[in-house]
């Protein structure tokens, strides 16, 4: 018995449909999806990127701004800081102190108040390490390497 091409195509009701669909529609290779399939993902990849564009633009800048206005509050931070040693040392007149001391004693407490920071500030420095674990990580991978290449 044989049977004719046209019976595979067959619609429910027996009719033949030559290979295509009930309105007319070819049915797509598999080529034709995958490469329909890679033209939309590449569309949303390259709008992802545009919108993390569009935010990483705004970010930036509003980070920029925000580290303007943060130099210039050290900046107004250092000039006031002058103000408030001068007070502090016309203070210290006003309470019966001379003039060119209380100047003297303001100088010394700046004085302790670095040496103070420079101490700590060693200390911090000494316990500064470099990266040891990296470090023998790195010796280790040169050494594997080495004795592999050897064999190789």
């Amino acid at each position: 018995m044989t049977v004719s091409p046209q019976a595979n195509d067959a619609s429910p009701n027996g009719a033949p449909t030559g290979g295509r669909h009930a309105a007319g529609e070819e049915e797509q290779s598999i080529g034709q999806l995958v490469a329909a399939a890679s033209a939309n993902l590449s569309t949303i990849i390259q709008g992802e990127i545009a919108l993390a564009k569009l935010e990483l633009k705004s970010t930036v800048k509003n980070a920029g701004t925000g580290i303007g206005f943060f130099a210039a509050a050290a900046v107004l931070l250092a000039f006031s800081l002058t103000f408030g040693l001068i007070a502090l040392a016309e203070g210290l007149h006003a309470l019966g102190l001379w003039r060119w001391l209380s100047y003297l004693a303001v100088f010394g407490f700046l004085l302790v108040l670095i040496a103070l920071c420079v101490v700590l500030g060693i200390r911090k420095v000494k316990r500064v390490k470099g990266p040891q674990r990296t470090i023998e990580t790195g010796r280790d991978t040169v050494a594997y390497l080495k004795a592999n290449t050897r064999r190789g």
